[in-house]
This record gives structure tokens, C-alpha cells and sequence, in this order.
């Protein structure tokens, strides 16, 4: 009873941040996403005779609350199939984790696949992400990939991801990495300590409509200046929660003054930060190679990336 699943991790757009249910991970508002490809993760689930659950990503065998997120997708999965049998699970990805990739998104898209597939569950697309929900709010989106939207709902099945555009339309992507540890979990604890949280809740329904508007009208640059703004809003309020987390690095700075520069002369280049200090650079595909030259002379390296699809099985196992 084997499976596996590639998936793709994803940016945030019109950002979630914080939870009115922890242990579901169910969030406050909705919120939207493009899946970054060609970058992905690709995970191997086997049930079988095994003594005790493993998971190993990367080389590390998981332990403690990284092992526990795992654990809770895979027993919603047996919970589901009837299974009663032992986990293996194994996943690489083939970008920097911890940077503000999403790698937590697209590694839980993949196991919440790949599980199903080794317990004969035959779910939708927005069922998987139900699933997947468990480990990583954000693996919702990355299950349904190319630009989705996560419905926030009050109930568990209520809770999932839908596709608004799939990844025919593409949007150039340019990465800047700029590593900084950080605990997505513990910025969204922190987040309702914010005296601007509350503000946010108002404002966001406006944003997600506008986005997904956007997004069906394929206007790239508007994508980019709705992405911009709520990424400014996000993370003042991360900055003025009880924790004070300031995640951004003075090459973030550098980057996001680049990027204005680079429109004050007529490029369409707009900067996009989830929780991290990495700094996504979108533009029009034709602008791609002009932009990343722009990021790469601030001396900091980068990352070339399109419109990702939904997570898939396949056939390549890991083990």
C-alpha cells in the first residue's frame, strides 16, 4: 500500500494569518494563492507491517511537533480509508526550505496525495485539501494549485480550496532568497495581539475580491500592486503583535527598494513577502530575465519560477 504525490509550493497573494481554530487549522478569512512551479516537493507514503510511524524529510527523521503535523494528516486519511496499519513516509524537496518558500504548503499538499493514494482513497482535488488543511493551512492551496483560493468556512469540510485560474495563465516569478529562520506557527498565535488585526478583517473581503477579479481578467499587473499591498499589511501587523517579529532582512529592503526603482522607470515589477523575508518579484513573463538581472546586482541569488499546476500522484517512489 504505497503511493506518492508531487506538489508545488505556493505565494501567497491575498495572505491568511491567523486561526480561529488551531487544532483544524481553520483561518479567519479566505485568502489566495499562486503555486510556484517548477519547485515542488515529492513524497513516498507506504502502510504496511511497520513497527511505529516514521517520517523523514530531507535526510531528518521528524520529531516532536514537526513528526505530530504529519501524524494528523496521515490519521485523517486512515480515519477515512478504515486503515489501522503502520506509516513510512519519506519527502525531498528541491528548493530551500524555512525561507519563506512555502515548503510546509506544497510537503503537506504532497503527503495528504501521496497518503490517499497508498490508502485507495479516490477524493476530489478539494477533498485532498481538506486533508492536507490539518498539517498546513496553507497546503490547501497548494493541492489545487495554479491560482486557488482557500474558502475559510466555520466546519471542517467547509474549510478548502478551489481553482480560479489554472496554470495556462502564467505570471513571471522571480525569487529572491534571502534566508532568516522563522516560525509561521508562532506569527499566527501572535497575530490577534495586533491592534491592526481587526482592521485587516474589514478590509480583507474587498482585497479577495479584487484579487480574484484580477485574476479572471489575467491583469498581471494588478495581481502584482493587490499582492504588494496586502503583503505591507501583513506584515505590519506581524511587526505590532505582542511578539514583535520583524522578519524582513536588510536585503529585503534592498530588494523592495529595487522593485520601485525598477517601475519608477517603466518596468512592471512588484514585490510580494509572505511570512519570511524572502521577497517574490512578479512581473509579465516577457520581463522575467530583466528583472532577475536587476535582483541578482544587489548581489543576492535567486530563483526562476512560473505558474505551478495541482498536486499529482505519481509512479516515481522514494523509497
Amino acid at each position: 500500500m504505497k503511493g506518492s504525490a508531487i506538489a508545488h509550493p505556493i505565494q501567497g497573494l491575498i495572505k491568511y494569518h491567523g486561526l480561529k481554530d488551531e487544532k483544524l487549522r481553520i483561518p479567519f478569512h479566505d485568502s489566495i494563492s499562486v503555486a510556484t512551479s517548477p519547485t515542488s516537493s515529492h513524497t513516498t507514503v507506504e502502510f504496511g507491517g511497520f513497527k511505529k510511524d516514521s517520517a523523514m524529510v530531507d535526510g531528518k527523521l521528524l520529531a516532536g511537533r514537526e513528526f505530530q503535523r504529519v501524524v494528523e494528516v496521515v490519521d485523517e486519511v486512515r480515519r477515512r480509508s478504515g486503515l489501522d496499519k503502520k506509516f513510512k513516509m519519506m519527502s525531498k524537496n528541491d528548493f530551500p526550505s524555512n525561507v519563506g518558500l512555502g515548503a510546509s504548503a506544497s510537503g503537506f499538499a504532497a503527503l495528504a496525495m501521496a497518503a490517499c493514494e497508498a490508502a485507495g482513497l479516490k477524493l476530489s482535488l478539494e477533498h485532498v485539501s481538506v486533508i492536507a488543511r490539518r498539517g498546513a493551512g496553507s497546503a490547501t492551496r497548494s493541492v489545487t494549485g495554479a491560482f486557488s483560493r482557500w474558502k475559510a468556512g466555520f466546519e471542517d469540510e467547509e474549510s478548502y480550496s478551489y481553482q480560479i485560474v489554472s496554470e495556462d495563465f502564467q505570471m513571471g516569478i522571480v525569487v529572491a532568497l534571502i534566508p532568516a529562520y522563522k516560525s509561521t506557527e508562532d506569527a499566527h498565535k501572535a497575530v490577534l495581539s495586533s491592534p491592526f488585526f481587526h482592521s485587516r478583517l474589514a478590509f480583507v473581503h474587498g482585497a479577495l475580491a479584487e484579487m480574484e477579479n484580477a485574476i479572471r481578467r489575467r491583469d498581471i499587473r494588478k495581481i502584482g500592486m493587490l499582492a504588494e499591498r496586502d503583503s505591507l499589511i501583513l506584515h505590519g501587523i506581524t511587526m505590532t503583535s505582542v511578539d514583535e517579529m520583524m522578519l524582513w532582512r536588510p536585503e529585503t529592503v534592498k530588494v523592495i527598494l529595487e522593485v520601485r526603482k525598477m517601475r519608477s522607470e517603466g518596468l512592471p515589477a512588484f514585490f510580494s513577502i509572505d511570512t519570511g523575508a524572502t521577497v517574490y518579484v512578479n512581473t509579465e513573463p516577457k520581463h522575467v530575465a530583466e528583472v532577475e538581472a536587476r535582483v541578482q546586482e544587489l548581489g543576492i541569488k535567486t530563483l526562476r519560477c512560473g505558474v505551478g499546476g495541482s498536486a499529482r500522484a505519481t509512479n516515481e517512489h522514494l523509497f
